[in-house]
């Protein structure tokens, strides 16, 4: 029975709450296709503030980078919010990022049948919807110095370089020969140098991939086209705070950021697949943690994305998937409805067709 080791971040508010649920339907998933999974459960974010005065502490980077694989929760809350404090929750995020050299954050974005009256967009602006975000994740403004702010005057530096670029594009290339061969690449050419950088790499890469069609656009005309027609759209390529936005907007065809996965991947290869960290779109919450209310699915849906790109168990993602579609009539309160955590949790592990003790 292969064997996999996942360092398991459960974060803030409703994080560990819905990371315990994708945990579970991963055990699920594990026990029906022969697989088992051991979990290194660590502290991050606020946590890790309380516990270890810093939001990453060196022991849980280290078990993520000895780990086939990273299933992060949401981090911060209000005890943390304090913007000029030290030491913030989502400094564990850049670090994780920066710390575990992952540079692509993908975000597929599906417009469900079901979840049809959820979306603010009509159904025939939304029908026939399946894009998929590739977002930068270690340049830009996130990342770049000097970075300052006194009180009277702020300053934030944007700066890629051509190989930053490179990566994140050829990847975005090679995910979009795999689709529908289309990629859009979002920028701000017209006011930014660092887009036109970014522009001069895509069309540079271009000739590698001569069956991808591709196609330059300015990320306000993206934010609209996004919400006008977002069935026109397969791969979408573009720098972190685009990406960023782009992908929180994009939630509005879905129905709800509760449904919303990521995966954050880097070069680095195991032998079971690419290294990569997985995490939920959706925030801590923390006005409902606890009650048992959070939607557990964007939690489900990215352990199958680890399932497929760093487990190397496609059989049991595409399980994984089935479930998570099977489990949209349950309604959570962020899409109208009144189900529980648990209940949409019973209802992706009895797809799965193994049941595993809470």
């Amino acid at each position: 029975m292969s064997s996999y080791r996942v360092a398991y971040l459960p974060g803030d508010g409703i994080g560990p709450e819905v990371s315990a649920a994708a945990r579970r339907c991963i055990d699920a998933a594990g026990e029906r296709f022969g697989f088992g999974v051991a979990w290194d459960e660590r502290p991050v974010g606020g946590q890790a503030i309380d516990e270890h005065g810093s939001a990453l502490p060196q022991a849980t980077l280290d078990a993520c980078l000895a780990a086939d694989a990273v299933l992060l929760g949401a981090v911060g809350g209000p005890r943390w919010d304090d913007p000029r404090a030290a030491v913030r929750p989502e400094q564990a995020l850049l670090g994780l990022r920066a710390g575990l050299q992952l540079f692509a954050n993908l975000r597929p974005v599906h417009a469900y049948p079901q979840l049809a009256a959820a979306s603010p967009l009509r159904a025939e602006v939304r029908d026939g919807t399946d894009l998929l975000i590739v977002r930068e994740l270690t340049g830009g403004l996130y990342f770049g110095r000097p970075q300052h702010w006194n009180g009277d005057e702020a300053v934030d530096t944007l700066r890629y370089t051509r190989p930053e670029v490179e990566r994140v594009v050829r990847l975005a290339f090679e995910l979009a020969a795999g689709r529908r061969a289309h990629l859009t690449s979002v920028d701000k050419a017209n006011v930014l140098a660092s887009s036109r950088l970014w522009r001069d790499v895509v069309d540079a890469l271009r000739p590698e991939f001569p069956s991808v069609t591709v196609e330059h656009a300015l990320v306000d005309s993206t934010a609209l086209a996004l919400v006008r027609g977002p069935a026109h759209f397969d791969v979408i390529v573009t720098e972190n705070l685009f990406g960023d936005i782009l992908s929180d907007e994009a939630a509005a065809i879905s129905g709800s950021l509760g449904l919303m996965t990521s995966a954050s991947l880097g070069d680095r290869v195991t032998e079971h697949g690419r290294f990569g960290m997985y995490e939920p779109v959706h925030g801590s919450a923390p006005d409902i943690a606890g009650r048992g209310i959070a939607n557990p699915l964007a939690a489900i849906g990215t352990a199958a994305l680890m399932l497929r790109w760093s487990l190397g168990e496609p059989a049991a993602a595409d399980a994984l998937e089935v479930a998570f579609e099977a489990a949209l009539e349950l309604r959570t309160p962020d899409l109208g409805g009144s189900a529980t955590t648990a209940q949409v949790e019973e209802s992706v592990r009895r797809s799965i067709g193994s049941r595993v003790a809470a």
